[in-house]
């Protein structure tokens, strides 16, 4: 078996190493993939693949496509969290990345509604299942990757590395957008140039699988391995006592984040850009800026984590989220780019970060080694159908409802803040250096 720090030393190995550096690109390139989507819905889809409804509904229509693929996340959390617990961390993060790069190759070769009608959404629909299949087995992964090959008193911040992928992940994908609608024409970039974005993906996932497979199986998953402890039907531990008490608290804790990652990351966009009618490109550059701040800062909630403990920081960081909801969108409201930028700044490039670089490590410690996989897939991808896929909708809803205002809409953002806080609190999540 494999050791890669011993409980009593912050010496960090090169097989450490090169799993961190694994877990980072990978989640990088998952990210990327999955939030190109999200990106593409907010200013291309709706015209592509949905072009005879009004803006509205086919702005409503788009991220239906963008939520199915959480619906289907728990499903590939199951499936990948199953083979992750039985077989291995490391093989089973190569399987998802070969699988999200190929549904996102795909899309970047989909024929529009223009050229084929009514099959075009329901091939991207296909391809939006195919998506959140593979990244359901991808967060816990790259997390316990990181998180288990970690030296006892770093493993917060070990666990912080993986979500730093998803603001890389996101600045990338907003960042190519952003890019190519500056070098192309309006009419060039529809008709193409949105397609380059999605083939990027072909190189990124060659390169990612290669450095996956450079990575060691962590030691956690071997000595439960060699002692013969894996469990044969991790799930069904994962929905029984003692257990349960965790997977329910720990799905009701990630409300908010979820909520808060897509308003931020994905319904921000389209709220500037269609409601606001703020210019694209500054929009995407404020997102992608608001997303490189926060993976500079991740690391620092990560550490956070390892001092004070991870449900400390966690419940912290979603109290400050909720408490900036209404003054955010009130920045957003005057119509400034520069004002709504210092809101995306604020809110998502550092409140976000302070809670989301702990959430990895806090949910680590909520399972043991035989079903961690299993466990922190449940809990983040069947969240995710509440928490993450629905955010848009929901929001486009209550502000329609509301004849345009956001303040319903931020009403509900408040509660997923509240929920989320009283559930963490309620956690009982094992100590990082005992995993």
């Amino acid at each position: 078996m494999t050791v890669t720090a011993s409980p009593d030393t912050d010496h960090v190995t090169p097989a450490a190493r090169t799993a961190l550096w694994a877990s980072l690109v990978g989640t990088t390139i998952e990210w990327y993939d999955f939030f190109l989507y999200a990106t593409a819905a907010s200013l291309v889809f709706n015209r592509a693949f949905f072009p005879d409804q009004s803006t509205f509904v086919g702005t409503l229509l788009s991220f239906a496509t963008f939520a199915v693929g959480f619906v289907v996340r728990p499903i590939g959390g199951f499936v990948f969290g199953h083979i992750g617990d039985r077989i291995g961390r490391k093989k089973t993060l190569a399987l998802t990345m070969l699988l999200m790069g190929g549904a996102t190759a795909l899309m970047g070769v989909l024929p529009t509604a223009a050229q084929i009608g009514v099959l075009a959404p329901i091939l991207l629909l296909l391809l939006r299942i195919v998506q959140g299949f593979a990244l359901g087995g991808e967060w816990a992964g790259a997390v316990l990757l990181a998180v288990e090959h970690g030296p006892a008193r770093r493993r917060g911040l070990f666990g912080s590395i993986p979500q730093v992928g998803l603001a890389l992940g996101l600045a990338l994908g907003t960042g190519v957008f952003a890019l190519l609608q500056v070098a192309l024409p309006d009419e060039a970039f529809l008709a193409y140039g949105w397609r380059i974005a999605f083939l990027f993906s072909i190189v990124l996932v060659i390169f990612g699988v290669a450095v996956r497979l450079k990575a060691s199986e962590t030691p956690a998953f071997e000595k439960v391995r060699d002692s013969d402890e894996r469990a044969a039907v991790p799930v069904r531990e994962v929905f029984r006592p003692p257990a349960l008490r965790s997977t329910v608290l720990g799905m009701l804790s990630r409300w908010g984040e979820g909520a808060a990652f897509n308003t931020w990351g994905v319904f921000a966009i389209a709220y500037a850009t269609g409601t606001l009618k703020l210019e694209k490109v500054p929009v995407l550059i404020a997102v992608t800026a608001a997303a490189l701040l926060m993976a500079v800062l991740l690391p620092v909630s990560g550490r956070l984590a390892d001092r004070y403990g991870p449900k400390r920081i966690y419940a912290i960081g979603i109290s400050a989220y909720g408490l900036a909801v209404f003054p955010v969108f009130a920045l957003f409201g005057t119509g400034d780019i520069a004002l709504y930028a210092v809101g995306m700044l604020v809110v998502f490039g550092v409140v976000h970060a302070l809670f989301y670089g702990a959430q990895g490590s806090l949910y680590a410690s909520l399972f043991p080694a035989r079903i961690r996989y299993t466990g922190l897939s449940t809990v983040y991808q069947l969240s995710g159908v509440f928490a993450s896929g629905l955010t848009p909708l929901i929001l486009t809803a209550l502000i329609g409802a509301a004849g345009g205002s956001p303040w319903l809409a931020c009403g509900y953002l408040v509660l997923t803040a509240v929920i989320s806080v009283a559930a963490t609190l309620a956690l009982k999540p094992t100590p990082l250096q005992e995993l």
